[in-house]
């Protein structure tokens, strides 16, 4: 019987270790705060970040991530442009490094949209923190919510560093029944 009870207490304590582990290390649980991701993550939505794959240097154009905005709060958005790029927006359309580029997200949002455009038109060097190139910086992200109209991001708050980012969102599974996968799209972002 002291057997099972001190095998049972170690089984316990791996386990608690080990999810101790995968949290702090490999993924972690976030709550969508806020519509400006609106329709692709909902107000109160559960996402789990991948806390490893952008350690490695793993972030791409369209990921879709999670970054410490101020001390307490972190915000997700979609990456739009990385170190090197130049973006521009004419009448919503994207163009990174002069290519034209779909954004298939925002679909939703520019059939119902309440203005002329969702996203407006805008280039980097009209964002703070370009450097002379009119290019991005090393080690900054451009960032956009896909609901335009109502999300703060880089072309109300500027650039991010890489520094600020917890992750990329793998999955949303809360609530269960509209769970999703692939938040970043299968489109060619001026490669």
């Amino acid at each position: 019987m002291r057997k099972e009870i001190i095998e049972w207490i170690v089984s316990i304590a791996v386990a608690v270790a080990l999810v101790l582990l995968i949290v702090n290390f490999v993924a972690k649980p976030y709550t969508v705060k806020g519509d400006s991701m609106d329709p692709t993550l909902k107000d109160g939505e559960r996402v789990i970040v991948n806390l490893f794959g952008h350690k490695l240097g793993d972030i791409d154009k369209g990921n879709v991530i999670v970054f410490h905005a101020t001390k307490e709060n972190d915000y997700v958005k979609r990456v739009i442009g990385t170190s090197g790029d130049n973006v521009e927006y004419k009448d919503d359309q994207l163009f990174v490094n002069g290519k034209k580029v779909k954004e298939p997200y925002l679909d939703y949002n520019k059939k119902n949209k309440q203005y002329n455009y969702i996203t407006g038109s805008f280039k980097t060097k009209d964002i703070n923190q370009i450097d002379e190139k009119n290019k991005i910086p090393k080690g900054k992200l451009l960032v956009l919510g896909d609901n335009r109209e109502v999300s703060k991001d880089s072309r109300s708050f500027g650039l991010i560093d890489e520094d600020q980012v917890v992750g990329k969102v793998s999955f949303s599974f809360w609530p269960l029944n509209e769970m999703k996968f692939g938040f970043n799209p299968d489109t060619d972002y001026g490669k």
